[in-house]
């Protein structure tokens, strides 16, 4: 997926004329990075250079001779460009500004020159410039298909806005016009002609489900913080505070992705003096509060510039969903603007992409292989195995539930920690007691359940116990058409195996006129639903009659659930020292049937416990010989496996079978699953 090599540019306080310098450079496919051996510093002298800021090049050129003074430095930044080349990689440069150099951010990095020709540094499609912000938030960042991607065009312009010096009414007609032109093919929400741009109403509209957001506001930079020129209910003038603002984007469940803030001052970063004042704008606010991506004005651009930068930057995101790349592509075009300098961009996301492109990656002859797929459905010859990502649109990320539970319990390890479940939940059964972990997944799950689909449930159902609200939303999930449960459960299918606790597969078979017999995996001797636990040794699995096998448990018995590490380090003892324990037609499947992955990370819990499980069954040569194993892989930020990666990992994994590695949701892999007939 990457063609871009990393080059991480630390500034730290060295001493108090100086600061320490250090570079970090990485390969795409590689874990390790490179680092200057000794200590590098440069001068920066704030006085001088904000004596140029009125010659923007004078100011670019003084900024990169005392960046890259030190031989090191200069030496360091051409060798990994060098290297960068060498491979045919762009390289992305990447700007971190430490707290202890907090006043370092009001530089205007932006016009940054190449110490060699001095050449820019920031509108070069080969040289991707950004800032980064570390931010709190550690909600993983799921990006979307670009077909799904949805946009917020909202246009303030206070009635009463000529009140104020120096502020011009905004042309909201022509600027709605540019950004839905800009914003090509995305479904674009604006103001209906009767609403005012009030902040309940962005939030309002956030909520929708907004990818997105182009704000086009006035700003200014306040004593202690920027305000936005929003409006109040009458349509006059209303100045919001960045922290108010923030606050209130960071208490949506899905913030938006991308935030463009055409508005002056909104990353006004002048006469910092501490890490407060330095990061007090809305731009750097937002960034830090975890929305990933930010664009935001460092100064009082004019509406010239952002009428020329916005058009381009919408035009390129369209073509590959690179953020970083369409800042410069649209950089380039304004570079002869005195105000070019001006737009920022903070950026956390590790490869740049707010979409991608579902289906097999660059591998051509994957797509060859649905004949050979739909063929092994038909015949009764392929097993779908199904993640939590299959479920994650009605019970919300497990991650994320990770992330609300170690900030509820003050998880004391890495922040990265934080976000996986199995980890999170064994602290709280350590810490505390295990049956808290089960209470709190119950209730964590059922607030989820009536946060996402209260309105449309039974008022009887308010305190219904966790079971019957999941029942009640899977009939509600399954009238949408392309439901994947609803989907999956019309294919004939004779097994189905399951790591998700929950009972929407099972419901989907029974309403699709079916009549599945539910075995749970007896991985411990505490588990007495004794219903679900054994099936007759006779019984022998139909499209008809489907076996739903459990791996990890159900609800309805708390002590059949997996959730904390000791449980999946406990399961996979109990599965592999006692091969009986997986049901017979389980492992017949296992290595006689195409096994198609649904819902998984290759890095969780779920997927790793599942394949030494799977690994474990006799029969393996028989694997091999089969004529793919499709694997479906779930985007992410920040855990993005590249296609060709991911395909070698699994042939590894799985002992040189053939894989077929498909790029994108569960949700847009039964979409063509759909397309080539599987609904039939």
């Amino acid at each position: 997926m990457s063609d871009y090599a990393d080059l991480e540019l630390i500034l730290t306080r060295w001493d108090k004329e100086s600061y320490r310098v250090e570079l970090r450079y990485s390969q795409p496919g590689s874990e390790a990075d490179t680092r200057l051996d000794a200590p590098a510093t440069a001068r920066l002298d704030r006085v001088a250079l904000r004596a140029l800021e009125l010659q923007p090049d004078a100011y670019g050129k003084a900024l990169g001779a005392s960046l890259f003074g030190d031989a090191q430095i200069k030496t360091m930044f051409a060798q990994a460009r060098a290297s960068a080349q060498a491979q045919n990689l762009d390289l992305r440069l990447r700007l971190s500004i430490d707290p202890t150099a907090a006043e370092l951010h009001e530089l205007h990095w932006e016009t940054l020159r190449d110490p060699s020709d001095n050449s820019s540094l920031v509108t070069s499609e080969r040289i991707l410039f950004t800032r980064y912000l570390a931010a709190q938030d550690f909600r993983p960042v799921k990006i979307k298909p670009q077909k799904d991607l949805r946009a917020l065009v909202f246009i303030s312009n206070p009635t009463n806005l000529g009140d104020l010096d120096g502020f011009a009414p905004i042309d909201a007609a022509g600027e709605l016009e540019r950004a839905q032109k800009a914003l090509g093919n995305l479904t674009v929400t604006t103001l209906a002609p009767h609403e005012f741009a009030t902040l309940n109403r962005l939030v309002e509209k956030l909520r929708d489900d907004i990818d997105i957001l182009y704000l086009v506001a006035h700003g200014a930079a306040g004593a202690a913080e920027s305000v936005i020129f929003l409006q109040d209910d009458t349509g006059k003038l209303h100045d919001v505070a960045a922290s108010a603002l923030v606050t209130r984007l960071n208490e949506l469940q899905d913030p938006p992705r991308l935030v463009v803030l055409a508005a002056c001052q909104s990353a006004n970063m002048a006469a910092a003096t501490d890490n407060d004042r330095a990061l007090a704008s809305l731009g750097p606010r937002l960034a830090s509060a975890g929305v990933p991506a930010v664009i935001a004005m460092q100064g009082n651009i004019t509406m010239q510039t952002v009428a020329q930068f916005m058009p381009v930057f919408f035009r390129e995101l369209s073509r590959d969903g690179q953020i970083d790349r369409a800042m410069a592509a649209a950089r380039a075009a304004v570079r002869d603007n005195a105000d070019a300098w001006m737009p920022v961009l903070f950026l956390r996301l590790k490869n740049g992409k707010i979409w991608y492109v579902p289906g097999f990656g660059g591998d051509k002859a994957a797509f060859q292989k649905w004949p050979a797929l739909m063929a092994a459905i038909r015949k009764g010859r392929c097993t779908p195995i199904l993640g939590p990502g299959l479920s994650e649109s009605v019970f919300g990320s497990r991650s994320a539930l990770a992330a609300r539970w170690a900030k509820k319990y003050s998880f004391p390890l890495a922040p990265y920690a934080a976000e996986d479940l199995p980890e999170v939940a064994q602290y709280i059964a350590v810490d505390q007691a295990r049956f808290l972990v089960h209470d709190e997944l119950e209730q964590a799950l059922k607030q989820e359940l009536e946060r996402r689909f209260g309105l449309q449930l039974a008022p009887a159902l308010q305190n219904a116990p966790l079971t019957e609200l999941v029942h009640a939303v899977g009939a509600l999930t399954r009238q949408n058409a392309h439901d994947p449960y609803a989907v999956l459960a019309h294919l004939p299918f004779p097994v189905y195996i399951t790591t998700n606790p929950d009972s929407l597969i099972i419901d989907a078979l029974q309403a699709a006129g079916k009549e599945p017999q539910v075995e749970l995996c007896q991985w411990n001797d505490n588990i007495t639903t004794q219903a679900l636990a054994q099936t007759a040794s006779s019984f022998v699995p139909d499209e008809k009659h489907p076996l739903v096998y459990c791996l990890f448990g159900q609800y309805s018995d708390s002590d059949s659930q997996v959730i904390t590490e000791d449980d999946y380090f406990d399961y996979l003892i109990g599965v592999t020292s006692n091969k009986d324990l997986i049901h017979h037609e389980v492992k017949r499947m296992l290595t006689d049937s195409a096994l198609l992955f649904l819902g998984f990370q290759l890095d969780d819990w779920n997927f790793r416990v599942l394949y030494r499980s799977i690994m474990s069954q006799e029969g393996g040569n028989r694997r091999k010989n089969l004529p793919h194993i499709a694997a479906q892989i779930d985007p992410a930020e920040g855990r993005l496996i590249e296609p060709e990666r991911a395909r070698k990992y699994l042939e590894n994994y799985f002992g040189n079978a053939d894989i077929s590695i498909y790029w994108g949701s569960a949700e847009d892999f039964i979409k063509d699953l759909e397309k080539q007939g599987g609904n039939q």
